[in-house]
């Protein structure tokens, strides 16, 4: 197995009312019930109008500071009992410089609070796996593999921080400014970074909960205005075998080590 050292970019791995016109009549006295029912049917549009505003408006009802700490102590019970978490995901890279996203899917395997493992499938595989200590990205169609080691108060453990932000919440007051409010069926979060270094990584970062207290939809938006949009679906908390987060390069792997050793 060949060792190579590049330089590796930690962004890499995670972009009034208008005027009715037209209806003469109803400014006379000459028919007085059609022009009622007039009226009434111009009124539907701007009634159904209120009333999806107000409804909007009731979903959209801020969460206080009391009420933000509450939901993420409900979270934080729900997966302190159930600390494993298998979904499926969508991740759609919207590039500022391109037409099209950049669309990938694939499952992701999550033991808290730092175990993961995060398998690409289509035409450009990948499978990024860590313990917690070591990490390792895998590309099968090239059999090489980066390895990288955590805990080193480097770029790279802020981008691993950022990149599990919607699948663990933990401390996640100390890391970010936090913000909510009640969404249709769930709540949507919106977290601002504190740290220099995660401020380097992303401007805000958005999370829809949903009404099992699952991450259901996340949205980055990067420093340079490009957004990463990732969705889960399919998700159980049924327990995972340790096996899952533990990865050895096959035979003929070109291992590199980016960072050092």
């Amino acid at each position: 197995m060949r060792h190579k050292q590049n330089h590796v970019d930690p962004l890499a791995l995670l972009g009034t009312f208008p005027r009715v016109m037209g209806f003469p009549d109803c400014v006379t006295k000459r028919r007085p019930a059609s022009c009622r029912a007039t009226r009434t049917l111009c009124a539907l549009p701007i009634l159904l109008l209120l009333g999806c505003t107000l409804t909007s408006a009731l979903h959209a009802a801020p969460l206080s500071p009391a009420d933000v700490k509450t939901l993420l102590g409900q979270i934080r019970e729900k997966r302190n009992a159930a600390p494993y978490l298998e979904s499926d995901f969508r991740e759609e890279k919207i590039i500022r410089l391109m037409n099209k996203p950049i669309v990938t899917s694939g499952k992701v395997w999550f033991q808290a609070p730092q175990k993961f493992k995060r398998e690409v499938t289509g035409n450009s595989p990948s499978i990024m796996v860590s313990d917690g200590q070591q990490l390792w990205i895998y590309y099968p169609k090239f059999k090489s593999a980066e390895h990288y080691s955590l805990g080193k108060h480097s770029p790279l453990d802020a981008a691993m921080a950022a990149l599990n932000t919607a699948l663990n919440l933990e401390n996640v007051e100390s890391t970010f400014h936090i913000t909510g409010e009640h969404a249709a069926q769930g709540y949507d979060l919106e977290l601002l970074p504190r740290s220099p270094s995660m401020k380097r990584l992303f401007q805000n970062f958005r999370i829809h909960i949903n009404a099992d207290l699952m991450a259901e939809r996340t949205e980055m938006l990067q420093p340079n205005g490009d957004r990463i949009v990732t969705t889960y679906s399919n998700q159980n908390r049924s327990p995972i075998p340790a096996s899952t987060f533990e990865f050895k390069p096959p035979a003929g792997t070109d291992i590199s080590t980016p960072l050092g050793r």
